[in-house]
């Protein structure tokens, strides 16, 4: 019995470290890990969808009209007034928009450093020769005005546009002008929130119907995850690639690698469709009307997003497509409102439900304490409190097993070559002193899920990038870079072994000494919050496990005076 409890505390820790490394081969192995992309020679009608059906083949969206006659006065045509990139300046954002297609080329993140020392924000979006990741949207279709020869030239009365404060919203208009149709494409950003709306407003002032399609779509390359190139060059790349979700399915991940395989072909007018990546995500909603999914790859270019059903517009009438953009980082409570399961991109594996139960109980704990390290040390003091029970019935047991050590070690030396007696006086002591072998499993097969939960948190959760504790700890999420945790971890879990009851098989002996030193070399690039909740963990443990050794001693020492009396 003794050997089977041993044997199953070293598969429970092997298990924890291979269920670590399937979870992250499964889902991040293929992640493009380029460090650089070559200026992008796909041509401007590579950007442009297919258009959803032809005029006769699906019916017309019906979408709300507005009855005011359009003056054909007002579709006079104006050109562009610059070529250079639009500006806009908000509490969250630094956006830059294209005028020519009216696309969002780079978007920066205000409350975000792009690295831990690093007094510039985080860039999500952007256009430049090492990367390319833009949110575009556009008509196509009969009467587009985005085709293969080219983007609307939209004109627009401001190069640089700053959200006051106390601002509430900031509007961005563009407009497209031509044969007595007037297109306004509106940016609307509001304060202290991170999604877009994005509207188009369709004016037909003209003698015929118009008909087209609203596109929007993300367009990225393979170059590698930016959030990821301040963890270490040996730490766990995280899941980079598309994602889209409906009320029906709200989380699908869809890898780079498919997107050409057609796999994407889904219609809903709730849902969501974008690019996931360490710490944030990009993506479109539809409003108010039933959108296509699609994914396609061109060249060395991704493409993920929706096209709105055919659009009708009849003559001197006017329709105004709605569509919201949301770039920004994975923070549960505001994602949850923007769509459908687009919360769930902060992605916590098979043990979500764990994950979400201590990532809500440590954001309350740091609402009060406004330390996340600290916060992670109450979390494993709350944890060992809830596993008290437990714990204490496993270290008495083991304590137990401690102080029989001699009595069994005896039964060996005169029962050694009959396997069948010694197991059989063996059972007599485990009864005589109440003692469960296998008792001693129960701590580790516990913390087992909570470590590996945990794990998810420290490394999905948003709210925990560039977490600082104290002194050389500045990011709670990225390894110790002095390695101080992980000793620090190995020792404590050397001096914990001392405390247990040592394997009488020499072989087993050999290999427990040398579980401190593997998982210490295991520890060494795990996230440091995860090594600090195990290394609290572990002292806490130490201490109980000491106390009841010392109760058992006595009660030992007591029975044996008891005896001689």
């Amino acid at each position: 019995m003794q050997k089977i409890f041993r044997v199953m505390i070293i598969i429970a820790m092997l298990i924890t470290a291979y269920l670590l490394i399937l979870a992250w081969r499964d889902d991040y192995a293929d992640a493009p890990a380029v460090d650089a992309v070559s200026e992008t020679t796909t041509s401007v009608g590579a950007d442009i969808p297919s258009t959803t059906g032809a005029a006769g083949d699906i019916p017309v969206q019906t979408l709300p009209v507005d009855n005011n006659t359009v003056a054909n006065d007002a579709v006079t045509a104006t050109p562009a007034k610059d070529t250079g990139l639009i500006t806009v300046t908000t509490d969250r954002y630094d956006i830059k928009i294209n005028p020519e297609g009216g696309d969002i080329v780079y978007a920066a993140l205000k409350q975000y450093d792009a690295t831990l020392d690093s007094d510039k924000p985080f860039v999500l979006l952007e256009n430049n020769s090492n990367r390319v990741y833009v949110a575009q949207s556009g008509l196509i279709g009969p009467n587009g005005i985005d085709t293969a020869e080219g983007r609307a030239k939209y004109s627009h009365t401001a190069n640089n546009y700053v959200m006051e404060a106390g601002q509430q919203t900031l509007s961005v208009p563009l407009t497209y002008k031509k044969d007595g149709v007037t297109v306004t494409k509106t940016f609307t950003f509001t304060e202290n929130k991170y999604p877009i709306d994005i509207s188009y407003q369709i004016q037909n002032a003209s003698t015929q119907p118009w008909q087209g399609q609203l596109f929007a779509q993300l367009k990225r390359d393979d170059s590698k995850d930016p959030g990821m190139s301040d963890k270490g060059a040996l730490s766990m790349a995280t899941y980079l690639g598309g994602a889209w979700g409906t009320p029906d399915d709200p989380y699908n991940k869809l890898k780079f690698k498919d997107f050409n395989d057609g796999e994407l072909v889904v219609s809903s007018d709730k849902g969501w469709v974008g690019v996931v990546q360490h710490y944030f995500v990009s993506a479109w909603i539809p409003e108010n009307f039933t959108a296509t999914f699609f994914s396609r790859e061109t060249g060395d270019d991704y493409f993920i997003g929706f096209n709105s059903q055919p659009v009708n517009v009849a003559p001197n009438k006017q329709v105004t497509l709605d569509a919201t953009l949301y770039a920004g980082p994975k923070v549960q409570s505001e994602l949850k409102d923007v769509a459908v399961g687009l919360n769930k991109t902060v992605d916590y594996g098979l043990l979500w439900p764990i994950s979400k139960i201590l990532f809500a109980i440590l954001d309350g704990i740091h609402k009060v304490i406004g330390n996340w390290g600290w916060s992670i040390i109450v979390l494993t003091i709350l944890v060992k409190i809830a596993l008290m029970w437990f714990s204490n019935k496993s270290y008495y047991s083991m304590a137990k097993m401690r102080a029989i050590a001699p009595r069994l070690a005896a039964l060996k030396e005169e029962h050694g070559d009959d396997r069948m007696k010694m197991s059989q006086e063996m059972m007599a002591i485990y009864k005589e002193e109440k003692v469960n072998p296998m008792a001693g499993c129960l701590p580790i097969l516990m913390q087992m899920p909570i470590f590996l939960a945990l794990y998810w948190v420290l490394v999905e959760s948003v709210e925990l990038r560039h977490a600082p504790w104290i002194l050389w700890i500045q990011d709670l999420s990225a390894m110790d870079p002095w390695f101080i945790l992980p000793l620090l971890m190995g020792a404590s879990m050397f001096v914990q072994q001392q405390l247990n009851p040592q394997p009488a098989d020499p072989m087993q002996a050999k290999v427990m000494k040398f579980l401190p030193i593997i998982f210490t070399a295991f520890m060494l690039f795990f996230p440091a919050g995860l090594v600090l909740y195990w290394t609290v963990n572990n002292l806490f443990s130490m201490t109980q496990q000491y106390i009841v050794n010392k109760k058992v001693e006595e009660e030992q020492k007591r029975r044996t005076v008891k005896v001689l009396d």
